[in-house]
């Protein structure tokens, strides 16, 4: 980041650090997190994401990925190769399932969101965080080339293997609640957040018009689902 963008940081977001939405989404986890909980990181990846680390604070952690790095994730006391589709463990082990930036690229989602309610114990919870699909974020994602996020990804830091196709499936409040149902889960709280513009950073006049645009959606209730940060809580019952 260049000289203009760190002292627009400090003037318009001094309270803000890296992942800062992994910090809000971290805070919700600890809050329903006991030390006897079984955990399941849907999505767990490489654990790129120091937030998600909740290996010292439950019973037992465990994480599931398509990525064969999931196996040595240092987050996990095991990490297993699947999908969210055919998760590979028995009925009711889990007392939380959670997912970081996971759920925008489902296909199927009321297939997992099934599948997570099976894997959970009776009243257990699914948390989950990703995309508002009404955000401008989700829109541009939506009508570029994957090729284009990974290029973008790539300038910004991130390595493009860790950028994945997206579908923005289950990511309205409507949407989700329909997958719910149909998994038999119910939805305790649906909350969306609006912060740093972390994707218009690069570009000052793009950081500006992000900070317009966050002023904006966070003067009134009435603009909340245009938030980026959509974080979700469901209970199987």
């Amino acid at each position: 980041m260049g000289m203009l963008t760190r002292w627009l940081d400090a003037r318009l977001y001094p309270s803000f650090k890296s992942n800062w939405d992994d910090d809000l989404f971290r805070e919700e986890i600890l809050c329903v997190l006991r030390p006897e909980h079984w955990l399941l990181d849907l999505g767990a990846g490489a654990g790129i994401v120091p937030q998600m680390n909740f290996r010292d604070q439950v019973a037992r952690a465990c994480g599931v990925d398509p990525d064969e790095r999931v196996t040595v994730n240092s987050f996990l006391d095991e990490g297993r190769v699947g999908t969210g589709e055919a998760l590979p463990y028995a009925d009711a082990t889990f007392d939380l399932v959670i997912a970081d930036n996971v759920v925008e690229h489902l296909t199927a989602p009321a297939e997992v969101f099934a599948e997570v309610a099976r894997v959970l114990k009776p009243g257990g919870i699914f948390l989950f965080k990703t995309p508002n699909k009404r955000h401008y974020v989700p829109t541009i994602a939506r009508l570029t080339p994957h090729w284009f996020h990974q290029a973008y990804n790539r300038m910004r830091g991130r390595q493009a293997e860790n950028t994945f196709p997206t579908r923005y499936r289950a990511n309205t409040r409507a949407d989700i609640s329909r997958a719910a149902a149909t998994a038999g889960l119910t939805v305790d709280s649906i909350q969306f957040v609006e912060g740093r513009p972390e994707y218009l950073r690069p570009f000052v006049l793009g950081y500006l018009a992000g900070w317009a645009y966050e002023r904006t959606v966070n003067a009134s209730s009435l603009l909340e689902p245009l938030r980026v940060v959509l974080m979700a809580r469901l209970r199987k019952a």
